[in-house]
């Protein structure tokens, strides 16, 4: 089962969706105690028969039903008409005609419903009978079925699902033993390793491809916690929820979307590692719920860039930027601060803002973690309570702290080519800004100057400057001439717009 990209952005997407950039897929699953701890590098086999022997039990094809309903014109349906693009005149032409000529002499919409069946692919993880899959295949179900190797059909029932990863985790009844995979390590896999893919293409049954694995660590903008495995392994409609096998036979990855402008396969497969799977598979079996649980520290983050990275200190870009902390929330309680950069979560290194989520959403809530982060051009540890992430939770928080109204001036910064104001009622008006507005206005922005560049515009509100707290324009013009004095080519600004803060590192124009 493949989905586009726009599909996977929504989470809910069905089997066969059209053919479009992104699509699901699926890989073969291992049967039970199916090899050991992973080896190094593998060379090239000479042929891939008794791994795929091994591993095909293991392998489901899931085939689901839905209800739909659809509207007819009375006995003739859609059928019968013309078909026209949307809102074409001819369209509204023909309904009054078949209306009209309808043999009851009415054409009022029926509902009608009717079966829709999607396939897609799954995996045995434990002999007791759970199946997993992505949520996708699933999505919406009425029935599904699990068909073994051997084509014996099984009523499923879905035991849980996570829609962030697109997991879903199955179970059926069968009166034999059944044949299981097991997990494998997905971080120990080098790209250029052997992958060996098995699944329910084109709802053709239990098919093997080989490849290798391509590249790591993929954001392909499906959810929050995008970490892919890359690889070139066949994969089309249909393999969506099977597993991607190394050549121990474990399963380091659930075969879940493809690139394809056409719909078919071109060598490039995206798999969730199992590192990320496998824990939130044994969280949906096991939690009471059969909901996973994840951590939550409360910030709002941005991406550190060359020009950030370079005002801040820091010897190169990495890390995540903190730009705003939500009140009372788990950061907030710990000492994390806007403007602070997390270099480290856990004892894991943050290597950049897609990575700090993942680390906070693996870690069990309320474990006390140690987090170091960058602050005043030196870094700081600290240590935080991780949260509990609930679906209504929000990571950005505004300011609270009130200050007094600052004196009025004016200063035109030529370094930053923008016009700055302290804060004056005329100028909240004009801005619309809030009534507790406080920071310095931008009130022009000279064309092609650095803070064009970055698309600052008139009614921003600057709040610091280098990291510091600024109330007039004049502190502004004054930690900018300290910037350049000391050499700095750029300079951190936190921006405030309609509410939404965020740094911004703006060239200092030497002039």
């Amino acid at each position: 089962m493949l989905l586009s990209i726009k599909t996977l952005r929504r989470a809910a997407a069905r089997a066969l969706a059209p053919a479009a950039a992104v699509l699901l897929l699926t890989a073969p699953a291992g049967p039970g105690a199916l090899g050991t701890a992973p080896a190094a590098a593998h060379p090239a086999p000479d042929g891939f028969a008794d791994l795929a022997e091994r591993l095909l039990p293991a392998v489901v094809n899931i085939s689901t039903t839905q209800t739909v309903k659809t509207e007819q014109h009375g006995d003739h349906g859609n059928s019968d008409m013309p078909q026209f693009p949307p809102g074409s005149p001819f369209e509204e032409f023909f309904k009054d005609f078949f209306n009209k000529n309808h043999p009851h002499g009415q054409g009022e919409p029926q509902a009608e419903t009717r079966k829709a069946t999607s396939l897609g692919s799954g995996f045995i993880i434990d002999p007791a009978g759970y199946v997993v899959t992505n949520n996708h295949v699933i999505a919406d179900a009425d029935e599904i079925t699990v068909i073994l190797h051997d084509n014996t059909n099984l009523k499923a029932e879905l035991v849980g699902r996570d829609t962030k990863t697109d997991i879903a985790v199955l179970r059926v009844k069968s009166d034999k033993p059944l044949v299981a995979a097991t997990w494998g390590d997905s971080d120990a896999a080098r790209v250029g390793d052997w992958v060996l893919a098995i699944g329910n293409p084109f709802g053709l049954g239990g098919t093997v491809t080989a490849g290798i694995l391509s590249a790591r660590q993929r954001d392909i903008n499906s959810g929050p916690y995008d970490d892919f495995l890359q690889t070139d392994a066949s994969i089309n409609r249909g393999n969506s929820g099977g597993p991607m096998f190394n050549m121990d036979g474990q399963v380091i990855g659930i075969n879940t979307a493809i690139y394809s402008p056409s719909g078919g396969s071109i060598g490039i497969g995206f798999a969730i590692p199992s590192s990320l799977a496998k824990e939130v598979t044994h969280e949906l079996i096991t939690e009471p719920d059969h909901t996973v649980h994840r951590g939550w520290l409360g910030v709002r983050i941005q991406a550190v860039t060359d020009e950030i990275a370079d005002s801040l200190g820091l010897d190169k870009a990495r890390g995540a930027l903190v730009a705003s902390v939500s009140d009372n929330g788990p950061a907030q309680t710990g000492g994390i601060q806007p403007g602070d950069v997390i270099l480290t979560f856990d004892g894991k290194k943050v290597t950049d803002m897609r990575h700090l989520p993942r680390l906070v959403a693996e870690t069990p809530v309320d474990k006390v973690v140690p987090v170091t982060v960058w602050r005043k051009r030196q870094e700081a540890s600290l240590k935080v309570k991780v949260g509990r992430l609930q679906e209504t939770e929000t990571a950005s928080a505004e300011g609270s702290t009130k200050s007094a109204p600052p004196k009025a001036s004016t200063d035109t910064v030529k370094a930053l080519g923008m016009t700055l104001a302290d804060v004056t009622p005329d100028l909240k008006e004009k801005f619309s800004l809030s009534d507790d507005a406080k920071g310095v206005v931008v009130v022009d922005v000279a064309k092609d100057g650095p803070g064009a560049e970055k698309g600052l515009r008139p009614g921003d509100v600057i709040m610091e400057a280098a990291q510091e707290e600024v109330k007039t324009a004049s502190q502004v013009a004054g930690k900018v001439a300290e910037a350049r004095k000391s050499g700095r080519k750029s300079i951190l600004l936190l921006v405030e717009r309609q509410g939404d803060l965020r740094f911004v590192a703006l060239r200092l124009d030497q002039g």
